[in-house]
């Protein structure tokens, strides 16, 4: 038992975390969040993970470093907008550029992030002929590293968690800090030195989790390939299927007539890779390329 009132707990396995930040930098009114922080970190290592591949199998560098721009750009719209899609009462009758603009206020969906990066993609192997495979497998495993870095930025916000659980990995958080309660979460509450606590699922630290798993996974499998666009795909049926039900485990779901909105997309993902899997794996799809690598050139002697 600690000592002290916590601000997150992990009980059954005496874990606990006092005063936990929720700005990296807060200077007057400038305030830079740890969710903003986690987030560019991501977005540095799954790029770092590209850039090493891209090199390693003779591909240009400089086209990745095109894709990272583009694909951060139209993945920020993608985030924002599939929130405010899914959450649409919360903007109505207001000003939409604005709204858009205004995240401070909270509100990014990470299926938006993914569908825009994969439009970037795209638009990127047309502008650079570069086959859209190929591109793919390079950048695919990169998104879960990104996604796992990522969702520690709902740590900070004390967000992103589910309902009452006891398992072992329960977790508490205060009340007085917990974003998006309901009112289920709020009849049951636990009290430790006269602060009041939920006790819940850690779902983004589930989803964390299984994205390191995923993308060491990946990482792993992809000299092994069996043919072209493979990884994205092994991609988007592990993580829709871990998503489908994590997702069913949130009380912050964005709704789409009374279904979480990404358990819809998830089942799509899932529908979508296992056809395509199939259709590789008994031969209608395009055999890997052999992977060039760049070997280390000898000095001449003089």
């Amino acid at each position: 038992m600690p000592a002290y009132a916590p601000d997150i707990w992990f009980p059954n396995i005496g874990i606990w975390f006092r005063n936990v930040p929720t700005y990296a930098i807060s200077i007057g009114s400038f305030q830079i969040y740890w969710y903003a922080v986690m987030i560019v970190l991501g977005i540095i290592a799954a790029a770092g993970i590209a850039f090493l591949y891209a090199h390693k199998t003779g591909q240009k560098v400089s086209d990745y470093l095109d894709l990272l721009i583009l694909g951060v750009i139209l993945a920020f719209i993608g985030l924002r907008l599939y929130y405010m899609i899914f959450n649409w009462d919360q903007f109505r009758g207001r000003n939409i550029i604005l709204a858009f603009i205004n995240i401070r206020e909270g509100g990014l969906a990470i299926y938006g992030g993914i569908i825009g990066a994969l439009l970037a993609g795209y638009i990127i192997s047309k502008r650079k002929k570069i086959p859209i495979t190929t591109i793919v497998d390079t950048a695919g495993p990169s998104l879960a590293l990104g996604q796992a870095i990522g969702r520690f930025g709902n740590f900070f916000n004390r967000e992103a968690f589910g309902g009452y659980t006891d398992s072992l990995f329960a977790m508490r958080i205060r009340v007085d800090q917990a974003m998006y309660t309901t009112p289920e979460l709020l009849e049951r509450v636990y009290t430790f030195q006269g602060v009041e606590y939920l006790q819940v699922h850690p779902t983004f630290l589930y989803e964390a989790v299984f994205n390191f798993a995923l993308v060491t996974a990946l990482v792993i499998y992809r000299p092994h390939k069996r043919f072209d666009g493979e990884m994205i795909f092994l991609y988007k049926l592990g993580y829709g299927l871990a998503r489908f039900f994590i997702e069913g485990l949130r009380t912050d779901q964005l709704m789409f007539f009374s279904i979480p909105a990404s358990q819809i997309v998830s089942v799509l993902f899932v529908l979508v890779a296992a056809a395509m899997l199939f259709m590789g794996y008994t031969g209608r799809l395009k055999k890997p390329e052999p992977v060039p690598v760049k070997k280390k050139g000898r000095r001449k002697k003089r």
